[in-house]
């Protein structure tokens, strides 16, 4: 019998675990995604990385002890040396979070504004990749007709030869490089970043645009809210002459992430099919109320 993707997952969980001198006993899955996380007693969070991606599991802890070193409220991993890699999957183990809400706009911005006036860490930690994966989950899109496949393609170049010509913004900073409120929790005594898998070098500005985005694209933050994100921060990045490049790139990850996702959950098809049709003009002026999958 074909095992399930948690018994899989568990699999995987024991080897690592071993790996640290630890004991999956009483383990219990939180989200198995593109990174499988697990609770294990003695308060400690295992999470599970992709394979092919030791770095970015070593970068994240690396950036998590380097923002505790600078007083950013974050989650903290676990006092010993990671990431422990085990069947070609690397490993990292983090404090467990007291119960805890996603955070809001308003709990994001003054983090980010925190991360973004640090200086650069003595570790590299690479520079903003905006398009990774986003040709790759083009090629391999199975419920994209040949002809929208054809125009994301031409959007793509079109965007990243924009990406090479961004006005001149704010510094070049440490960016956490998927800053939305699923990405910062809240517990009753303080608002925590987390996952910090595409912490890199960058422009603020493509932080920001995650915010913007969701009054922009998704319609689902009032101009009241986004206002008041904004005074947190102190700087509207609609105001920048670079922000429809970015925008234009987050729709376009957004809507290859729909495909992706379609390919495998049929429910989410008629989300990607419409996605598509407002990047491509067809639907309208934003927002266009884009609605969540997967």
């Amino acid at each position: 019998m074909t095992p399930t993707r948690t018994e899989e997952s568990f699999l995987v969980l024991q080897d690592v675990t071993a790996a640290a001198g630890l004991s999956p006993e009483g383990a219990e899955p939180i989200r198995l995604a593109e990174n499988d996380l697990w609770k294990i007693p003695g308060g400690v969070v295992v999470r599970i990385a992709r394979a092919g991606q030791e770095s970015a599991a070593a970068r994240e802890v690396a950036v998590a002890r380097w923002l505790a070193e600078n007083n950013v409220p974050a989650v903290r991993p676990m006092p010993w040396e990671q990431p422990v890699h085990a069947d070609g999957r690397a490993a990292t183990f983090w404090e467990l979070l007291p119960p805890h809400r996603h955070g809001t706009e308003a709990d994001l911005a003054p983090l980010l504004r925190r991360m973004h006036e640090l200086p650069a860490p003595s570790f590299p930690i690479g520079r903003l990749q905006p398009f990774v994966r986003v040709a790759d989950r083009l090629a391999a899109a199975r419920s994209v007709s040949d002809d929208d496949r054809k125009w994301l393609l031409n959007r793509l170049d079109e965007l990243q030869h924009q990406w090479g010509q961004l006005p001149a913004g704010r510094p070049h900073c440490v960016i956490h490089g998927d800053a939305w409120g699923g990405n910062c929790a809240v517990t009753d005594e303080a608002a925590l970043l987390m996952d910090f898998e595409r912490t890199s070098l960058g422009p603020p500005e493509w932080d920001l645009t995650s915010t913007a985005v969701a009054y922009d694209t998704f319609g689902t933050l009032s101009e009241e809210r986004y206002t008041a994100y904004c005074e947190l921060y102190g700087y509207d990045v609609r105001t920048w002459a670079g922000y429809p490049t970015l925008r234009g790139i987050r729709e376009l990850r957004l809507v290859t992430f729909a495909v992706q996702i379609a390919d495998h959950a049929p429910d989410a098809l008629d989300q990607a099919r419409y996605r598509i049709a407002c990047v491509r003009g067809l639907q309208g002026s934003r927002p266009w109320r884009w609605q969540a999958v997967g």
